[in-house]
């Protein structure tokens, strides 16, 4: 229910901002609003303006909403519908517009997201972050950070020329620069040192992967734990238990679950020796022998979990590093959005990322837990993808509005109502099929828990 709950909050809210765009606009350029709806299917509540002309409606369905101006529906605008409205109406009527005025309802909606993300993240600038410092834990032996002079315990302050607060704000920026050379300020001594880098790229794509530890072998300082150990699998077997912290494998430390991942893989079958510590206990030492799944990865049976060892730190800013700080986070969101909707459709990032209703609303239910800013960030990132998504050039999206817009500019005259009702079908059952494969993706995950 708590899930559900602002699962709810979230969806009608971000609706309403998106609907407000196109609604508010629409009644400033004089355009006739007869109707402006939060969600679908029948009315929970409604009532009337007080001048009656537009009536407001909170739907039973909280997936979607749509304001109706006079004259946007194709089926409006032959000549027999037409020659039942008064001069006044037709005058004000959506068709009647010139193709500035339409446009500008069409892109007041995903704007009004973006505006929206803009004075999200710079509240929560304002109020302030609890955040990772960017304080190097560990550097792998032989790495590309090693071999560039960085050491544990080094504070990055910069990227180039891009100040670093946060040890999100370091991965995020790594991303941006894979691939090419930069400089890395470190703090360190009480000095500030600056060393040449080099972030090589990859395989897998830089947003699926996590840079700092995988590209250049540097992470925060973190404890790997046993969380879960599976009956009858060989972890069970050796006296493995769950809360036991592993130390090292193999006499290597372990620093991040990929350098236990890393030493039963390379074990190729053969005994690994595990580090072990429980709670405030003297460490202890187990021999676990991998087995190979039929996908031909060795494996223990465990399931792991990380805590950092470092505390957060408040991090917040003043007035306009705020607001620049709203615009610049709500700017690379969207190019990170875009990126991540290009790159699923030339199959460089897999489809089955994509998430649906069920995957937002956890993700509500756990930023609320969080409080106000973890919340507030989620409003945010939901609000930008709302807003690239409906530019997006389908029909029935307001991008296929605008589409419609450019080609009426082109031809100089409109497009056919019978091409319009057509090319909306088509939208439509496109983006009922992409609801349903999200939908697929959540069940999947949820069956795979």
């Amino acid at each position: 229910m708590h899930t559900l709950f602002f699962f709810i909050i979230a969806i009608a809210l971000l609706i309403a901002v998106h609907e407000y765009g196109h609604f508010i606009t629409a009644r400033r350029l004089g355009i006739k609003v007869e109707k402006f709806s939060i969600g679908f299917g029948p009315a929970l509540v409604s009532w009337r303006s007080s001048d009656g002309e537009v009536e407001y409606v909170i739907a039973a369905i909280p997936l979607g909403g749509f304001v109706k101006m006079l004259g946007e529906n194709p089926a409006e605008r032959d000549d027999a519908a037409k020659a039942q409205l008064s001069a006044a109406d037709r005058a004000r009527a959506f068709d009647a517009q010139p193709v500035w005025k339409r446009a500008a309802v069409a892109v007041a909606g995903p704007l009004f997201n973006f505006l929206f993300a803009i004075v999200a993240y710079t509240l929560i600038a304002w109020i302030g972050q609890q955040v990772y410092p960017p304080l190097v834990g560990y550097v792998a032996a032989k790495s590309v950070a090693a071999q560039a002079g960085v050491m544990a315990n080094d504070r990055i302050v910069r990227l180039g020329d891009e100040e670093i607060h946060s040890w999100h704000e370091l991965e995020m920026g790594l991303k941006n620069r894979v691939g090419s050379a930069t400089l890395v300020t470190v703090e360190r001594g009480g000095s500030r040192l600056q060393l040449p880098l080099t972030i090589p790229g990859g395989d897998k794509d830089a947003l699926l992967v996590d840079v700092a530890s995988d590209r250049l072998g540097i992470g925060l300082a973190v404890e790997v734990t046993i969380s879960g150990v599976m009956a009858g699998q060989p972890a069970a077997a050796a006296g493995v238990r769950p809360g036991d912290r592993v130390v090292a494998a193999n006499g290597h430390p372990v620093r991040s679950v990929g350098d236990l991942v890393d030493a039963i893989h390379h074990s190729a079958g053969k005994p690994v020796t595990l580090t072990l510590r429980r709670a405030k206990a003297a460490t202890r030492t187990v021999e676990v022998q991998p087995t190979a799944g039929k996908d031909g990865v060795w494996r223990i049976g465990v399931q792991l979990s990380v805590a950092p060892k470092v505390a957060t730190e408040q991090y917040r800013m003043g007035v306009m590093a705020g607001i620049g700080y709203g615009l610049g986070q709500t700017w690379s969101v969207t190019v990170l959005t875009w990126q991540v909707l290009t790159k699923m459709v030339s199959a460089a990032i897999s489809p089955n990322n994509l998430g649906g209703p069920i995957a937002i609303a956890k993700m509500a239910g756990k930023s609320a837990e969080l409080g106000l800013v973890p919340f507030l960030a989620f409003l945010a990132l939901i609000s930008v993808n709302l807003g690239v998504l409906n530019l997006l050039p389908v029909p029935v999206l307001d991008g296929g509005h605008l589409a419609y817009l450019a080609l009426e500019k082109l031809r100089g005259k409109p497009l056919s109502p019978a091409v319009m009702e057509k090319t909306q079908t088509v939208g439509a059952v496109l983006i009922a099929a992409l609801m349903l494969f999200a939908f697929y993706n959540d069940i999947a995950r949820w069956l795979r828990g």
